[in-house]
């Protein structure tokens, strides 16, 4: 007498399942693209968290492409309505317990840090997700001529779903609805997908033992997900949260430090900006020096600001009569400048990416401020000599490049500060450069030109003397010359990001950071 087969999954239709494929195949890219706007806020956007993330997914779907073929083999029990309700419930759970998680990752570090954090959120959906595959092959599979079509077309349609998800997802879905509500969203349809599964499962329902679980989860996500959409992001004791958008470019955070009576504008784990409440003055030492442009040439009238910020330093610009164009990438941070920090613009307002637009401009400037900074560390792609070489084709003859770079004046790090320096000398010939604090780690402002830049030393301005007391001297020898080709700046930053990290946190309540 033969043994009772355990029932097989029913074949649920050739259409249906390469869409089921499909399904799983974007749910995976679009984790993996949400996992950099969940742990960039605290962690900063970097090399390191894009490799964490991605290092993640890889072993995520290679655990999950064994344990699927596996359990198929193993437990023909368990169906593809199983798999995605546990997808389902893991992916709804990482906006609940990311803010614990990345506290519990924080003494580790940035690079250590943000790798374990990805791998606590995201290395179980993920793995879930790729289970998907094996059993989708299994069941295509009639038999073994068919082995091969099978798995190409399970590969191939669930590489397609990845595509179409990734763009849908960043050209889309991300700038109208946010991460929150997209994870939130995910969540549910991937429980909704489930059911239909669930209802072509017949020996599924008619083991009760079998489906209840599954409703029980659904109903789990279900309330999840209500509350997720529900529940405001809240401020922290000392500050207040004045004003929220998530852009493609990252979290902006209008804050109010109610201790210090302070306005902080934040982009992810940057300050763009910071300024009094009461008088509307600058915080950032380094501002005051841009503002002091005019004093190296007094004749000066136009100038062009690639990273705005607040605004602060085109308005201090206008005040000393120059009009100012200004660039920045992120609409969201325009918007907050000209709502929360009473930017007013006195030039060209353009928006978007520098290294682009410069390509369009048409115009030369006395001065042209390179001030782009973002979680500790300044886009290197552009601080190459291609860069720097477009924005000196801008100037006028007797035009000044003013370029704003965070770092070390000694031991690690030092080597970053004397590549930029040694970048910008092989671009223009005149460099001098200052610091805003007499310590180890301080804004460096490096000014450069085809003509001499000199300050009187017998002017008896206060602000003159200050930059004559500031001036600071470099020695490139340990540098190199940044490029497109060549361009290890982001390695080379690693200690200036974690200490910028450092500060931030000590600064601002790590509550305003989470999801």
């Amino acid at each position: 007498m033969s043994k009772k087969s355990i029932p097989q999954t029913p074949v649920i239709g050739k259409l249906g399942l390469l869409l089921t494929v499909a399904c799983s195949g974007g749910a995976v890219m679009i984790l993996e693209l949400l996992g950099t706007r969940i742990i960039a806020p605290f962690y900063g956007v970097s090399l390191y968290v894009w490799s964490s993330l991605i290092a993640v997914t890889m072993i995520a779907l290679a655990t999950g492409y064994y344990l699927g073929g596996f359990l198929a083999d193993r437990y023909p029990r368990i169906r593809l309505a199983h798999i995605f309700t546990l997808a389902s419930l893991t992916t709804v759970l990482i906006p609940f317990i990311s803010g614990p998680v990345m506290q519990l990752t924080n003494p580790l570090g940035m690079r250590a840090g943000a790798f374990l954090s990805a791998l606590l959120l995201f290395s179980v959906p993920l793995t879930v997700l790729a289970m998907v595959g094996p059993f989708a092959i299994k069941l295509a599979t009639r038999d073994l001529r068919g082995v091969g079509r099978a798995v190409g077309s399970v590969y191939a349609v669930s590489t397609l779903g990845s595509v179409l998800a990734t763009l849908l997802l960043g050209f889309y879905l991300l700038p109208l609805f946010g991460t929150r509500s997209i994870i939130f969203s995910l969540s549910l349809l991937l429980f909704i997908w489930a059911m239909p599964l669930m209802w072509r499962d017949k020996a599924g329902f008619k083991q009760a033992a079998a489906s209840l679980p599954l409703w029980v989860a659904g109903a789990v996500v279900g309330l999840l997900s209500i509350n997720g959409y529900a529940t405001p992001h809240t401020s922290g004791k000392a500050f207040k949260l004045v004003h929220e958008e998530e852009s493609v470019y990252g979290w902006v955070r209008v804050v109010d430090d109610l201790r210090h009576g302070h306005r902080l504008l934040l982009s992810d784990s940057s300050v763009l900006s910071a300024v009094e409440l009461e008088h509307g003055r600058s915080l950032l030492s380094y501002q005051a020096v841009l503002g002091g442009l005019p004093l190296f040439r007094p004749q000066a009238k136009d100038a062009l600001l690639i990273g705005l910020g607040g605004g602060h330093v085109a308005l201090d610009l206008k005040a000393k009569g120059l009009t100012t164009d200004t660039i920045e990438i992120a609409p969201a941070v325009a918007s907050a400048a000209l709502d929360y920090f009473h930017f007013k613009p006195t030039g060209d307002f353009i928006v978007g990416d520098a290294r682009y637009e410069i390509t369009k401009l048409k115009k030369h400037y006395d001065f042209i401020i390179h001030d782009c900074f973002t979680g500790g560390s300044e886009p290197t792609h552009l601080l190459t000599a291609e860069m720097l070489r477009e924005l000196s084709g801008l100037l006028t003859e007797q035009g000044v490049l003013a370029l704003n770079y965070v770092g070390f004046t000694q031991g690690e790090g030092a080597d970053a500060v004397a590549s930029v320096y040694k970048t910008l000398k092989s671009v223009l010939p005149e460099v001098r450069v200052f610091i805003t604090v007499k310590e180890e780690f301080t804004d460096f402002i490096f000014l450069a030109s085809n003509k001499p830049i000199g300050l009187d030393r017998s002017n008896p301005d206060q602000r003159v003397q200050w930059l004559l007391d500031h001036a600071y001297s470099i020695d490139d020898r340990q540098g190199i010359v940044i490029t497109d080709d060549f361009n290890p700046l982001e390695s080379m930053q690693l200690r200036k990001a974690e200490a910028y990290r450092d500060v931030f946190m000590q600064r601002i309540d790590p509550e305003l950071l989470f999801l």
